[in-house]
């Protein structure tokens, strides 16, 4: 391993460059800075964007042990990462919602305790203090591309109408509301019998359709305007936040979902993808627009491919405004999502040396590229696009070597990346507006925010567990015995500023910004229930319990493997974003909390 200076050098991580303009070449090689390769012993699978895939939670093509603190990738800390609030890998063979807890209750994966199966992470050789790299060469290459880096020293389409027996049923999740009176497995139990005094009640459990042995993909969860709304395998099933009673019919497809937009527009309306047939090798090419205020269908389309390496296979969802972003593995397309009419599409550029590699949606609409692959100019950029010209308003490029792995934040915009060979990774906060450098992380810590993968080359919003405004970025620390911490670094120093601990002997991650306030979820511990806690931004930053689950529901909290998390208005929500398909009976679904 490439061991830091002691001391980073007068002036911290080096002046903000200019932003860089689209078209300028690419940074020159430099020798020592190779680009990360694909785990000894792994087969290379051609995949999107040009990157090797496996297998990944939504029965997508994934990236393989990408470098980073996330799940199995090899990140800068070195250690197995406890499950993820969102979009990891499911338990298989979960029976009912309690399922078996292997473990101080939590799954047991090939990372070991506390990490996925599927998504779990192994060993990671990025391990060390942050530092700076030094050296004539790479301080021109930085300066050209207007980085500075830190070191740590660690089918065909299935034409065919389904037979009677695939065809899609009426919707089968049961109204729940967990108190006895539902007509799902757990309705005839209460499930806020013996709850104590101070804890939170439990307003609904639903638990999900059923679905066949091979799985199916539960992506998404939005709470919005009184509706809690979830994806499951070929329904958008909709619940009053009140009551959990059904706010409107099931929407249904034909065939199963494969993607969804993590965002909802300004009206109320999200993106969802679903396949073009019933078999292994059908396309992730079916779009559709769904109002969550009304459970209507708005309009569709068919994805088509760009080109010879273009894929439907998989298909990345995002919402910029009025801007819906298809992105698939070497081009995307990008509509309006008021009437779907295409805006643009964004291609390879340079030549064709420079492919696209993922898309955010948000406040932002940034685009990753992969360029020159296996050439000595083998790099990496991100951009930001006007989302309703995709008009490039800055550029962004990476030394060879640097692997753009995650986008933290889009506004601000902070930016994760790793260098495998080297065993480096880097946290850079960007100036509004621009590729210039405002700051990088300067902690010495191993932080543990969570990520899954999407169907793309990468999931660039694929992360949990960290959060930023315009002050602070708050990451979590990676739990060994006892409590975890948040560290809230500077943005404009890239140093941390304090820190909090968890109330209780397991992680706490960073959730929201709520009423200049942190919100923070608590997970649960085997025999005690999870609970959201406030942090203050000033003062002593102790967290103050906002909701406390109750402790008669921690196997069911706990055995939310693959979970997406919310807390909205006064109420928590858990939910499952991928269904194993080889429980008895049916699996669990969503489950909201509140007083």
């Amino acid at each position: 391993m490439t061991q830091p200076p002691n001391q980073p050098p007068h002036g911290g991580f080096g002046a903000p460059q200019d932003p860089q303009q689209p078209g300028t070449p690419p940074p020159a090689p430099q020798p020592g800075y190779g680009y990360p390769q694909q785990p000894p012993g792994q087969p290379q699978q051609p995949g999107p964007y040009g990157y090797p895939q496996q297998p990944g939670p939504y029965g997508q093509p994934t990236q393989p042990a990408q470098p980073g603190p996330y799940g199995q990738q090899p990140g800068p800390y070195g250690q197995p990462q406890q499950p993820g609030p969102y979009a990891q890998p499911t338990q298989p063979g979960q029976a009912g919602p309690y399922g078996q807890q292997p473990g101080y209750g939590y799954p047991q994966g090939p990372g070991g305790p506390g990490t996925p199966p599927g998504g779990g992470g192994g060993k990671s050789p990025f391990k060390g203090k942050p530092a700076v790299i030094i050296g004539a060469a790479v301080a021109a290459l930085l300066v050209a591309g207007g980085a500075v880096f830190a070191v740590t020293s660690g089918g065909d389409d299935d034409k065919k109408k389904p037979d009677a027996k695939n065809k899609n049923p009426k919707s089968s999740a049961p109204v729940n509301p967990g108190d006895g009176s539902g007509d799902g497995h757990e309705g005839k139990q209460d499930l806020n019998k013996g709850r104590q005094s101070g804890e939170a009640k439990v307003l609904w459990y639903k638990e999900a359709p059923k679905v066949p042995g091979k799985g199916a993909d539960a992506p998404g969860m939005w709470v919005e305007d009184g509706i809690a709304a979830k994806a499951a395998y070929k329904e958008v099933l909709g619940y009053k936040v009140a009551g959990g009673k059904p706010a409107w019919a099931a929407v249904e497809f034909q065939y199963d979902i494969c993607a969804a937009s993590q965002q909802v527009s300004e009206d109320g309306k999200v993106a969802i993808a679903y396949k073009s047939g019933i078999k292994s090798s059908a396309k992730c090419d079916q779009l559709q627009i769904v109002d969550l205020k009304t459970g209507k269908k708005g309009w569709k389309k068919s994805i088509k491919e760009e080109g010879l390496f273009d894929s439907t296979l998989s298909l990345e969802l995002n919402i910029t405004g009025d801007t819906l972003m298809v992105g698939r593995s070497q081009s995307g397309t990008a509509y309006s999502m008021d009437d779907g009419d295409e805006l643009f599409v964004s291609r390879k550029k340079d030549e064709g040396t420079c492919f696209p590699a993922g898309f955010t949606g948000g406040d932002r609409l940034l685009r990753a590229l992969s360029c020159g692959a296996s050439t000595p100019t083998e790099h990496d950029e991100i951009e930001e696009l006007d989302p309703e010209t995709g008009k490039v308003k800055w550029t962004k490029k990476f030394p060879k070597g640097w692997r753009l792995e995650h986008v933290y934040s889009t506004s601000p915009t902070v930016l994760y990346a790793t260098n495998e060979d080297k065993k480096q990774w880097n946290i850079t906060t960007l100036k509004t507006g621009s590729s210039a450098t405002r700051s990088e992380v300067q902690v010495d810590e191993d932080f543990a925010p969570e990520c899954g993968w999407g169907g793309l080359g990468r999931d660039l919003q694929a992360c949990a567990g960290v959060v930023a405004d315009e002050k602070y970025l708050y990451l979590p620390t990676k739990k060994t015995t006892g409590a975890n911490e948040i560290v809230a670094i500077s943005l404009a120093t890239g140093k941390e500023a304090w820190r909090a601990k968890s109330p209780q002997d397991t992680s706490m991650l960073p959730l929201k910004k709520q009423n200049g306030d942190l919100v923070a979820y608590v997970e649960p511990s085997y025999d005690g229930g999870g609970r959201v806690v406030s942090i203050g931004t000033s003062g002593s930053h102790t967290p103050q319990t906002l909701l406390k689950h109750p402790a008669g529901t921690s196997r069911i909290e706990n055995g939310f493997f693959s979970k997406a998390i919310d807390y909205v208005d006064g109420r928590f929500y858990i939910s499952q974003t991928r269904l194993s398909g080889t429980a008895q009976g049916r699996e669990k679904l969503m489950l909201a909390y509140g007083e």
